[in-house]
């Protein structure tokens, strides 16, 4: 296996590795991935030094919780922190988050992954209420006290969100949207989890695909794949996709942004890189569907930090491109 650089993810009390693997891909919302083919991925990112997953008891209804037990039984000297997610399986309203509900949803996800215990179990962007609930926070301490997570942490849609869920003492990470077209966290929520030795979990790091530099305008995805059916948010949150910019709008930046990257690395590895060096960020979980995308993701953990020239010209490009195309809702 190849070292990775590992930081500790906030109050877990666990290193995790820099770069991590997001498997909504192996759920099937991407696109369909044969069994053997996620194997693979999954089997690649750890000989690359991956020793986070992150995943959902949504993806693929299960499938991709499914996946990584199947493959973490057969590789037992992978030490990997697989963090989990739950509520979005149930109608979205604050009043289905309660204690019977979350212990229903983590014994299917412990039976999924084939554990007692699970890792890290991330509120999956709940309402927005759920996050100011005291019951809810006490139902989740009242999980780790029956030792069916370790750990809990949140996913946001909205920095306001995020800051919500860092004053509560017993968050342990919270998962949200940066990229190199989506910079609004750097200022207001990395700060504050530093403060409060919270992890950041960056999610979505490539505005699904679009900081890879590999479409253009005339791209055509799959019908089941989200880029085509949650494009304007017809079916969850549109910064799920694309990041929330107008697939136009995304491609111009991608263009732009491509030509930052140095001699040797990709525009992916670049975006990967430029997330990695951000003071506050625990890990990046770029999602991957085959063994050569798993070990070029990886990869970028080890380049060399982005000069301050870099760093200037994506304020630039943010400021020129985004800021005034996107709505201010983040």
């Amino acid at each position: 296996m190849i070292p990775m650089e590992q930081r500790e993810l906030g109050r877990t009390g666990r290193d995790v590795s820099v770069v991590g693997l997001g498997t909504w891909q192996l759920g099937g919302d991407w696109g369909e991935v044969p069994e053997a083919d996620a194997f693979g991925t999954l089997d690649a990112a750890v000989e690359s030094g991956v020793t986070f997953f992150d995943t959902a008891d949504v993806y693929g209804d299960g499938r991709s919780e499914q996946l990584i037990g199947r493959y973490l039984k057969e590789r037992p000297d992978a030490r990997v922190l697989v963090a989990t997610k739950m509520g979005r399986r149930a109608e979205q309203v604050p009043e289905n988050y309660v204690l019977d509900n979350f212990r229903t949803w983590n014994d299917r996800s412990r039976s999924n992954l084939g554990v007692d215990t699970l890792d890290l179990v991330q509120l999956h962007c709940p309402p927005t209420a759920v996050y100011s609930s005291d019951a809810v926070y006490d139902a989740l301490d009242t999980l780790v006290a029956e030792e069916r997570i370790a750990a809990y942490g949140v996913s946001v849609e909205t920095c306001a969100e995020a800051l919500t869920a860092l004053a509560r003492p017993g968050v342990a990470s919270v998962q949200i949207i940066l990229n190199p077209l989506r910079l609004k966290p750097l200022d207001e929520v990395l700060p504050a989890a530093r403060a409060a030795g919270v992890g950041i979990i960056a999610r979505v790091p490539l505005a699904s695909g679009l900081l890879s530099g590999k479409y253009t305008a005339d791209t055509v995805f799959a019908p089941e794949d989200h880029r085509t059916y949650n494009r304007h948010g017809e079916s969850f949150d549109q910064g799920e996709t694309f990041s929330g910019v107008e697939y136009g709008t995304g491609v111009a930046a991608a263009a732009e942004f491509a030509a930052l990257a140095p001699e040797g690395a990709t525009p992916a590895q670049t975006a990967l890189r430029w997330i990695i060096q951000q003071p506050g960020v625990t890990a990046v979980i770029p999602g991957a569907r085959s063994v050569e995308q798993a070990r070029a993701n990886a990869a970028a953990a080890a380049l060399e930090p982005l000069p301050h020239e870099t760093l200037d010209a994506v304020r630039d490009l943010y400021d020129r491109r985004i800021r005034a195309a996107v709505h201010d809702r983040w």
